[in-house]
C-alpha cells in the first residue's frame, strides 16, 4: 500500500457567516512560472475563432480563417 503525506497548503478557501450576511475568501497559489514560447496573434480575431499555427508566418493565430463555422461546414460545434 502507498502512503501520501501532504504536508504543504497551497490553496485555501474560508467562509465565515454573520448572520445573514456570509463572506468567502478564496487564496490561490501566488504567480506561476513564465508563459513559455506562446505568442498568440489575435489581432483580428473573430466570434468563434479557433487558435492554429502558421507554419509560414511561424505564428500561432486567431482569426476569422478558421472558426467552428468554417471547420463544421456550418455545422453545430
Amino acid at each position: 500500500m502507498t502512503q501520501v503525506n501532504v504536508t504543504t497548503q497551497k490553496n485555501t478557501v474560508t467562509v465565515n457567516t454573520s448572520g445573514q450576511l456570509t463572506t468567502v475568501t478564496a487564496t490561490t497559489a501566488g504567480p506561476q512560472g513564465p508563459p513559455g514560447d506562446f505568442d498568440l496573434v489575435q489581432s483580428s480575431k473573430v466570434d468563434k475563432s479557433v487558435i492554429y499555427y502558421d507554419q509560414s508566418a511561424d505564428t500561432f493565430r486567431a482569426d476569422n480563417v478558421y472558426t467552428t463555422e468554417t471547420l463544421t461546414d456550418g455545422g453545430s460545434f
